[in-house]
């Protein structure tokens, strides 16, 4: 019987542990409802140098779990002084009637970043507009959080909210 009273003694003890009445449940003490995806940017080129892709480091202090999602988004331009992304794969359609995708693949340190296409499709008619300077952001969401809030993806500006700023 004293090991049971034991047992759930050290069970209460963890549960008020665990909770508390600042609100703070996040990483460092901030608020976990704000501070739940992480991400950074980066300016690319990609050319047929390179293949027409580039593979970007994902930088040491963001930390990437198994579960964790990565989403990937291309600047596409501003609309009324905001910025517009688009949600990776995106397909182009070009003026000549063909179509390609910026694309991409990640693991654990690396996200690849590349232009697809069918295997009809020329490369050489890409335009220095399709391959030269690119803004991608790189978003990595715990797949839980995102079910739980029921987070359209497609839609960055719903994504946002919850990205922690550098």
């Amino acid at each position: 019987m004293k090991r049971i009273l034991f047992v759930i003694s050290i069970f209460a003890l963890f549960l008020t542990s665990c909770s508390g009445t600042d609100g703070l449940d996040g990483r460092d003490g901030q608020d976990g409802g704000i501070f739940v995806a992480q991400s950074f940017e980066r300016t690319i080129d990609l050319v047929s140098s390179n293949n027409f892709q580039q593979t970007l480091e994902i930088p040491l202090d963001i930390d990437l779990f198994e579960s964790d999602m990565v989403l990937v988004y291309r600047l596409n331009g501003q609309a009324g002084g905001f910025d517009v992304w688009k949600v990776l794969p995106e397909t182009i359609y070009t003026n000549n009637g063909q179509e390609f995708q910026y694309n991409f693949e990640h693991n654990f340190d690396f996200v690849t970043i590349f232009i697809d296409g069918p295997s009809t499709f020329n490369f050489n008619n890409l335009l220095p507009g399709d391959t030269l300077d690119q803004t991608f952001r790189i978003v990595i969401l715990p797949v839980d959080f995102v079910n739980s809030k029921n987070i359209d993806v497609n839609n960055y500006g719903e994504v946002s909210n919850y990205i922690k700023q550098p």
